[in-house]
């Protein structure tokens, strides 16, 4: 029975009950609660046990904040750990127990612990334990074994994640008033929206609220701006999202629940899914969390927030005990005794710290008959696994020291408020160091470091009028500066009705009529037993520094990252060290905002953007000529041009015999360029190819391998002195950055002291490829000003001149066997030479081919591509390419050292090989395996694999690259590849040089 639950009101489905278990009982909530709610509903108590003494604790907050009520649901591989109660939503069968507390949360041995409270203060292991030292790591074992919170699954998880890449022009955290209204006027702009909140709905402090917006209940209100929203095609809306980081450049990182609400694993689709958001603007409207009050036993049963215990009678129709003591330091609080007083419950009193409030809410208290202690305190809770009464004494002004007799107030619940910490966890994760307001009485966001503002109460505004208006301002002006509007910020805020409140009063430590350090536990940081006492000695023990304290005493270390006790213990800290709490400082706050799963983080990329796609400057050219796409890298390549009626073979057929007979053109902007500047550019280069460049000439090019350190094939391309110590590096399309990274390593960790830059130049220049007996003649139509006779270009030379008008840098590269010319353009004009190259070329039936054409002609002439012909695992040796490895150098390479190695030198290395098929006609699959004697019974003994297999149409025939065990002595040699349908392939092993072995071709 719901003992605690109104039979009608809240934003729950009171038509819909929902049965569940909590430590193996069995209860029953309503569709819409979480499962705090429906444990208070039902008149549950004690929901965990504290970290270190074993006291009994009970629900204290309503959301992110709860630092008790830690939970584990299901079992096996479905087990989740370390969840709170407060943002576990309520479904059909949901099985919850506590991660605290032996053999049970009521029974708990570990409480005996609190007896001797005193004897553990902050460090007593490293205190206690320190003697004999060879008994540590048995004293440690315990202490491990005692640490922790929940039970880590051992199974695999039967769920799945996906991670989602998102850009936006304005991002709004936080739904709560503030957002809203942010995101409601950005999106009025035409701006793209996303507005994310943690809570099922949105709504933030109005779901639990009783106020009135724009003349009608905040209800009504809110649903309307929700339906407002959820008709903008430019807003997207994220519930059950939270954003846990906020990094540089303006991405935040966001795990929206899925399908969590439904049940312990999702039966369709995926249980969360990470979006990765790149943003212009950022508004933060992350509202602020209600601080509790810090008095003795503060930690029983309950003792909750105010505000806490308002969502619930609001929002739940949970009415978490019978008589109500109200303990506050401000004017915001009497709101919950007055929603508690229109439910039907007795409010025993209201406690007021302050000398004379004079709010209005003051004066709806004696309107009420509310009993109203003013300049009182709470100094002491009574009562062990629940509240039975509260002893209340007459404070000083400031709240200090007790000044009077006590007098003890009989309840069972002691709803409690210090005033408000904005949350401003977003923002320090920029670097914004938090700035402490006296006025707030709190700790505010500091400049901002990046596209960002806060708005509403996460900046310290309070009042519901303002944090309205500041938030449409804050849409207003992001969505300006993110380049929407006319240059004017104009907004509509909404008003609200709302009732005068005085100042708070600072309140971080009741005074109780012992000392601090004989008084009863004073709680700051409930997870972890952190009390004043424990804070105060630390400062007696010298730890001056807030860092230094955090560590000592573990205030903050919890789950709930210091949520509710960072405000309060660094108070505490402040007035034992003699200094204010600006003075003092704060820890600042980092990733992750609250626990995340390590399945989202993990989780598969899904949707366009889940890799960025990068286009040359040619791509539309190549659109409208039917190209069919490869994506190699990140970058959209064209695969082949078909004609109509054309299949993929007979387009690659007809390209290569183009290249081969007259001419063709290739987009190859792709390719990796990194430009390299320094007096030690060319030491630099000795050092990471293997063959010398200390002699290169300006205009000369050469090619090279780089090897790792193993002296194996990292990346391949050619390197072009385009001055004295200005160099240009050219790698493979997929590892260029790759390469540069590379680059930077061995310069910033092994060889700092030699001057060299680097520099990315991919994206700058657009590369159009002429290759073929007639390129020459192509290119003398629009170049008049280099001479591109064979005997004053020559093969792997370059020149400066002028293409198609342009100022171009042209080199004699070959990737063919081609006579080939490589135009290389900035980016900007690529498409215009692209296009006056293409009708120079129309009088030789120029024709543009894709990758697989290109590989083709490279395989034609045993041209390798790094990642395909090699993985990780090929010297050049192996590759047959020993003579790009200097051999006679008086310095060293990456590399040279593995080269030497005894297993480098085996002759029964895989090493590449051409394979022509024994018949013509059948083309060997990729991957396929090959052995000596296809009748061998299983398992076969390998031999090695095919690692790049076409069709030739100028060859007339079927060619393939492999790499066999001692292959360069194995040529004339029949092997077989078994396929899958059984059949198994004989071929020859061949040179990997099909076509033109002498390279006439290329230096024509």
């Amino acid at each position: 029975m719901q003992i605690n639950r109104l039979a009608s009101g809240g934003r729950v489905n009171h038509a819909k009950p929902l049965n569940f278990s909590f430590n193996g009982k069995r209860y029953q909530g309503l569709e819409g609660d979480t499962l705090a709610s429906a444990l208070l509903a039902n008149g549950v108590n004690v929901v965990g046990r504290s970290f270190k003494y074993g006291r009994p604790r009970g629900i204290v907050g309503h959301g992110a904040e709860e630092p008790n009520a830690i939970v584990q649901l299901g079992s096996g591989a479905q087990t989740i750990p370390n969840l709170r109660a407060t943002q576990v939503e309520l479904y059909e069968g949901l099985e919850a127990r506590s991660v605290s507390g032996w053999p049970s949360v009521d029974y708990d041995l570990m409480s005996v612990m609190g007896v001797f409270g005193r004897m553990l203060p902050p460090g007593f292991y490293y205190k206690t334990f320190m003697r004999p030292q060879k008994l540590w790591m048995t004293y440690e074992h315990f202490i491990r074994k005692a640490a922790g919170l929940g039970s880590a699954p051992v199974e695999a998880d039967v769920d799945r994640y996906d991670r989602l890449n998102q850009h936006c022009d304005v991002l709004v955290v936080g739904a709560g008033p503030a957002g809203l209204v942010a995101a409601r006027e950005a999106a009025r702009s035409g701006a793209r929206v996303i507005i994310a909140d943690e809570q099922s709905e949105f709504g933030g402090s109005l779901l639990g609220a009783s106020s009135h917006v724009d003349q009608q209940p905040a209800a009504d209100w809110l649903a309307q701006i929700v339906k407002e929203l959820s008709e903008f095609a430019n807003v997207q809306r994220l519930p059950r999202s939270t954003v846990f980081g906020y990094y540089d450049h303006n991405f935040l990182a966001i795990v929206e629940r899925r399908t969590d609400h439904l049940g312990i694993s999702a039966e369709s689709g995926t249980r969360q899914r990470l979006h990765r958001v790149r943003a212009r603007q950022v508004i933060l409207a992350t509202g602020a969390i209600e601080r509790p009050l810090v008095f003795a036993h503060n930690d029983v049963p309950g003792v909750m927030l105010a505000s806490s215990v308002a969502t619930y009678v609001n929002r739940y129709a949970v009415l978490p005990g019978n008589k109500l003591l109200l303990f506050t330091s401000n004017d915001d609080a009497y709101q919950t005794a007055i929603n508690w007083h229109k439910a039907g419950r007795e409010v025993v009193a209201v406690v007021d710290s302050r000398i004379a409030p004079g709010g209005d809410l003051n004066q709806t208290m004696a309107d009420l008959n509310i009993k109203l202690y003013c300049g009182h305190g709470v100094i002491e809770v009574i009562g062990k696994k629940r509240v039975k009464a509260a002893v209340i004494a007459p404070l000083s002004v400031d709240g200090s020291s007790i000044i009077g007799q006590t007098l003890r107030l009989h309840c069972d619940l002691v709803a409690c408020s210090g005033g408000w910490s904005p949350v401003i966890h977003l923002s320090s994760h920029t670097g914004t160091r938090p700035q402490w307001s006296d006025q707030v009485v709190g700790f505010v966001p500091g400049e901002s470091v990046q596209q960002e503002r806060s708005a509403g109460a996460a900046r310290g505004t309070y009042g519901l009028t303002r944090c309205l208006e500041e938030g449409a301002a804050a849409g207003a002006k992001a969505a300006l500066a993110a380049g929407f509007g006319d240059g004017v910020v104009e907004f509509t805020a909404p008003v609200a009705d709302e009732a005068s409140q005085e100042p708070q009063q600072p309140l971080f430590l009741v005074p109780h009529s012992k000392p601090t350090s004989r008084a009863p536990s004073q709680f700051v940081d409930f997870q972890l037993d952190v009390t004043a006492a424990g804070i105060e000695l630390a400062a007696r023990e010298g730890y001056e520094s807030v860092e230094h304290v955090k560590r000592y005493t573990a205030l903050g270390f919890g789950t709930d990252q210091g949520k509710l006790g960072n405000i309060n213990g660094l108070a505490i800290l402040s007035k034992a060290l003699g200094q204010t709490i600006a003075e003092t400082g704060t820890t600042i706050f980092r990733p992750s905002y609250t626990p995340t799963t390590f399945g989202a983080i993990a989780g598969r990329d899904v949707q366009s953007l889940f890799d960025p796609e990068r286009y040359t400057s040619m791509h539309r050219w190549h659109e409208r000529q039917g190209a069919h796409w490869e994506d190699v890298g990140q970058w959209k390549r064209p695969w082949y041009f078909p004609k109509p009626g054309e299949s993929m073979h007979e387009a690659v057929n007809r390209e290569c015999l183009a290249v081969r007979n007259s001419v063709g053109m290739l987009d190859a902007s792709t390719l990796g360029k990194i430009d390299i500047q320094g007096s030690d550019a060319a030491e630099f280069l000795n050092r990471v190819y293997t063959n010398g460049y200390l002699k290169l000439a300006a205009g000369k090019c050469r090619y090279g391998l780089m090897l790792k350190e193993d002296g194996m094939v990292f990346d391949d391309g050619v390197t072009a002195c385009l001055a004295e110590n200005h160099y240009l590096m050219f790698t493979t399309t997929g590892g260029a950055a790759g390469v540069l990274s590379w680059l930077e390593l061995w310069h910033q960790t092994e060889w700092p002291e030699l001057n060299v830059f680097f520099t990315s130049a991919t994206d700058h220049w657009a590369t159009a490829t002429i290759t073929g007996p007639n390129a020459r003649k192509v290119l003398e139509k629009v170049c008049d000003d280099i001479d591109l006779s064979a005997d004053a270009f020559k093969f792997m030379d370059w020149r400066d001149g002028t293409v198609a008008d342009l100022a171009a840098r042209v080199f004699r590269i070959s990737f063919t066997g081609e006579l080939t010319f490589e135009v290389n353009v900035p980016a900007h004009h690529g498409r215009h030479v692209w296009e006056k190259l293409y009708e120079a070329g129309q009088e030789f039936d120029i024709t543009p081919y894709g990758t697989e054409t290109m590989h083709v002609l490279r395989a034609e002439k045993g041209f390798i591509i790094v990642g395909q012909d090699t993985d990780g695992s090929m010297t050049p040796q192996d590759l047959n390419m020993g003579w790009v490895v200097g051999k006679n150098k008086d310095f060293s390479f990456i590399g040279q050292r593995g080269l030497s190695r005894e297993d480098c030198q085996r002759e029964d290395r895989k090493q590449l090989v051409g394979l022509k098929t024994l018949d013509p006609k059948t083309v060997l699959p990729e991957g396929a395996q090959i052995v000596v004697d296809p009748s061998q019974p299983l398992p076969m003994a390998m031999q090695g694999h095919v690692t790049s297999s076409y069709y030739s149409a100028h060859l007339g025939h079927s060619i393939a690259l492999a790499v066999v065990k001692g292959g360069h002595k194995r040529i004339g040699e029949t092997i077989h590849c078994p396929l899958a349908d059984g059949r198994s392939v004989p071929a020859e092993i061949v040179s990997s040089v099909f076509y033109d072995p002498q390279g006439d071709r290329q230096n024509v």
